[in-house]
């Protein structure tokens, strides 16, 4: 019986601690945004850490000029087809 003595009160402190901590966390922000950091995941955000000869859509060299495109070459010479 005296070891309920003990432990209830010390319940009701870990309870109100707890309590304490979740106030705390709700006023500082901890769950406005709770999706975000898994859809960031999603972002491309590290090209420029991919090494030049390992990507698919190689950058332009530095000093080159970009081609410009006019569309011919994805036209087939022969007119189109039916």
């Amino acid at each position: 019986m005296q070891i309920v003595m003990v432990l209830v009160p010390l319940m009701l402190i870990l309870v109100a601690v707890g309590i304490a901590l979740f106030a705390w966390a709700v006023k500082n922000g901890q769950y406005d945004d709770v999706e975000g950091p898994a859809h960031r995941i999603l972002y491309d955000d590290d090209k420029d850490m991919i090494p030049r000869e390992a990507r698919t859509d190689k950058p332009e060299q530095e000093g080159e000029e970009p081609e410009q495109s006019t569309g011919e070459e994805d036209r087939d010479s022969t007119g189109p087809k039916s």
